[in-house]
């Protein structure tokens, strides 16, 4: 096989990077480990920015309706979670997890100096960087250079939906794409091993990635071929077919650390108010299908949902009858192992900056807590110790 041949191949793989490391996707791990890494964590992105205002709704206050004559939620219809804020009607899915306490939220989630560009503002969030710094790797992607997981594992993170790597961007890091499952299936069923080596360095590099790849894609199409039959039925939206897919590939005990998800839309600079009800309410179905497949799985202890965003938007609708780039806005936690509840402070209404929200809780707070209380790491390589995790996971 020719090198050109080879490259040519290997792209055609929904793969955007494996490590040249081997590993046995069915073997269980024998070797000592750094962390929890029996829990999975799930990245939800809202792509475009979130309104935070019409999620968590501060209802009790008169401002928000100035602000928002045509936009804002009518207390009717907000769901109340306390004296002063609700959610927003479309998430009612999500109310019985609140009830059980496995539902957190976290308020006003931002940054110092915040960038209200979609590219900048999400590599910020991507890579757990300051306002003002710039760095190239995602934090998880440093987060398991530094505490290793086991090479048995099937991949350090899965990608579904369109989105990039993101946090699981690195030089090192284990990440396959797995945007359509019966793609993956059908170009992994053409795969075929390379037994040939070569003298020439590069090429000895390019025909061991090559069988790494073909190996993980047998692997994994091996898995993906004997997922047990799913009980619960998944909406038919997007978020609902990614979500099913996670469930699938936990059901079928796939080792590995971090999936991510995405829902894109949340760039509501106009017409916002029917189609901000339709992706909440897609949301809410997905996350609450996802939920009950994970409790007949016996999993839904060992799973962790974070929400995260590239900003909230500002505080008063624009004249197209949406709103534009703001900054902070509320996340949340989703597992059986959450302790449910509102945490932080709601941003004060009465005390903007430039027309825009205070933030109240630094994002990377929302890492620490993933890494320190969820991972059992110390994570300070990732965040400071000045961020602390919030005391919302048991």
């Amino acid at each position: 096989m020719l090198r050109r041949d080879l490259l040519k191949f290997a792209a055609t793989l929904p793969l955007l990077w494996l490590a040249p490391r081997p590993f046995d996707l069915l073997a269980a791990s024998s070797a000592p480990v750094r962390g929890r890494w029996d829990r999975i964590l799930i990245l939800v992105e809202l792509h475009g920015g979130n309104d935070g205002l019409n999620t968590l709704v501060p209802y009790s206050d008169e401002r928000y309706y100035q602000a928002r004559p045509h936009l804002a939620i009518s207390r009717e219809r907000v769901l109340q979670l306390s004296p002063s804020v609700g959610l927003h009607y479309a998430l009612e899915p999500l109310m019985p997890l609140w009830e059980k306490r496995q539902l957190a939220i976290i308020q006003g989630v931002g940054y110092p100096d915040p960038n209200r560009s979609h590219f900048r503002s999400i590599e910020i969030w991507d890579t757990a960087s300051a306002s003002q710094q710039v760095l190239d790797e995602g934090w998880l992607a440093r987060l398991f250079e530094a505490y290793p997981l086991p090479e048995t594992f099937a991949a350090d993170g899965i990608l579904l939906g369109q989105r990039d790597g993101g946090p699981l961007s690195g030089k090192t890091i284990r990440t396959i794409a797995l945007h359509d499952p019966q793609q993956f299936l059908r170009q992994a069923s053409h795969v075929k091993a390379v037994e040939q080596s070569s003298a020439n360095r590069a090429l000895a590099h390019i025909l061991q990635v090559q069988r790494e790849l073909t190996h993980a894609a047998d692997d994994l199409a091996a898995r993906l071929q004997q997922v047990p039959l799913l009980q619960t039925t998944f909406p038919p939206s997007p978020i609902g077919r990614q979500l099913e897919t996670v469930a699938q590939l936990l059901a079928a005990k796939v080792p590995v650390a971090v999936m991510k998800v995405s829902q894109t839309g949340f760039d509501t600079h106009a017409g916002q108010l029917g189609h901000h009800e339709r992706l909440l309410k897609e949301l809410a179905e997905g996350l609450v299908a996802f939920r009950q497949a994970m409790v007949q799985a016996g999993l839904w202890d060992r799973v962790l949902l974070m929400t995260y965003s590239e900003f909230g938007r500002r505080v008063c609708e624009n004249a197209s009858a949406g709103t534009d780039h703001g900054t902070a806005a509320p996340h949340l936690f989703l597992g059986g192992s959450v302790k449910g509840g509102l945490y932080g402070s709601p941003p004060s209404l009465n005390d903007l900056q430039e027309g825009d929200l205070k933030y109240r809780v630094d994002y990377r707070s929302l890492y620490a807590t993933v890494m320190r209380s969820w991972w059992g790491l110390p994570g300070t390589t990732i965040v400071g110790p000045e961020y602390q995790a919030i005391n919302c996971l048991a």
